[in-house]
């Protein structure tokens, strides 16, 4: 039975991993059937997702299990063969792409084996695949390339580094979804749509509000796709450039905030191995303790009033919130007056590389 990793000679992934290996050798797991996961690792073995990564990396480099698509890590039917040396071609910059990333051009021919045709786009998804599973800790060059079954090195020859494949991943996240081609007329319509297509895409992928800071942001073609859509549905309504880029950044730093939460809860459940339910049962003697003192009596009365207690929900908290801050906004338009604003037409391309340019020179923050 898997415990707390006691100490011993050898680190705690090794013996992790050679827990496992013996489960293997004794057949009680058979070639094709699934290994757990870094996530069931952490919190049944007690260990940090980084060392559960670590263990599992440590079977495929010994060719006991082998990442599959669709399926997760599996029981190898076979060790894997020793990776050969890939030459890495002559690449070249493919027009959306974040800047520095290299990837073959349509007309490149690629050699990652006889059986596996190894594109860009295929390392993009398998590594969103085990982003999606297990978190962005468990991402790494060599676990794609495991996902894939191709050699160590191949994903290089596509993507330079983990961290120009994060913004691939992220381009492409952002991307799943497109907005009509016929917009709502009213511009709470539109941000409205514009915010729920965004939750929607940080609830599929949660790692994604970990990429990038706020104050520095990410010029990605998708995710300005979305900036664009807020953007027009401000302008119009007299505000000026300034408070249209405010008004777009807090939008998306609002949903973006919520979002955080999504992947630190799996992180959190992942290291003490505690549902938020339990984990919020075992508070019960410190709440009790706050309730009933005299240091917080608002909190205390509040909280004694509810009754069946308070369900915190983050899909209901991003429905709850975006009504009184588009509330707000409402105010400041008919504050600005409706109409007599910067314009639309052939004007706005031109005003967005303005207002874009002034981001970058103040520091400020878009997506």
């Amino acid at each position: 039975m898997p415990g707390s990793a006691t100490p011993g000679s050898a680190p705690p992934y090794r013996r992790i991993a050679d827990e496992i290996a013996a489960r293997i050798a004794e057949g009680a797991l058979a070639p094709g059937d699934r290994v757990p996961s870094t996530r069931r690792i952490a919190r049944e073995w007690h260990v940090a997702l980084a060392t559960a990564t670590k263990v599992l990396t440590t079977l495929r480099l010994e060719g006991l299990v082998e990442t599959r698509p669709r399926v997760g890590t599996v029981v190898a039917a076979a060790p894997a063969p020793a990776p050969s040396p890939d030459p890495a071609p002559a690449t070249a910059a493919r027009p959306g792409t974040a800047v520095g990333v290299r990837v073959p051009t349509p007309a490149e021919p690629s050699t990652p084996g006889p059986s596996v045709e190894l594109t860009a786009e295929r390392i993009v998804r398998a590594a969103m695949e085990i982003a999606d599973r297990e978190g962005l800790a468990a991402l790494s060059m060599r676990s794609v390339a495991a996902r894939l079954g191709v050699a160590a090195m191949s994903p290089y020859r596509y993507v330079p580094s983990k961290d120009d494949l994060v913004l691939l991943m992220a381009d492409a996240a952002f991307g799943e979804e497109s907005y009509p081609a016929g917009p709502p007329g009213d511009w709470r319509a539109r941000l409205e749509l514009g915010a729920h297509m965004l939750w929607r895409i940080y609830r599929r992928h949660p790692w994604l509000a970990q990429v990038g800071a706020l104050t520095r942001p990410l010029m990605l073609p998708a995710l300005l796709d979305h900036a664009e859509w807020a953007l027009s549905a401000l302008d119009g309504h007299g505000l000026d450039a300034a408070t249209m880029l405010d008004l777009h950044v807090l939008l998306y730093s609002y949903v973006q905030g919520i979002a955080v939460h999504l992947e630190r809860e799996a992180q959190a459940e992942a290291s003490t191995g505690l549902s938020e339910d339990q984990w919020m049962d075992r508070q019960g003697p410190a709440l009790t303790a706050i309730v009933t003192g005299e240091r917080h009596p608002v909190f205390a009365r509040t909280t004694g009033s509810l009754g069946d207690g308070y369900d915190l929900d983050l899909d209901a908290l991003f429905a709850f919130g975006l009504k009184p801050l588009l509330d707000g906004v409402a105010t400041m338009i008919e504050s600005a007056g409706s109409g007599s604003g910067s314009g639309s037409g052939a004007g706005n391309g031109a005003a967005a590389g303005a207002t874009t340019g002034a981001v970058l020179r103040r520091g400020g923050a878009s997506e």
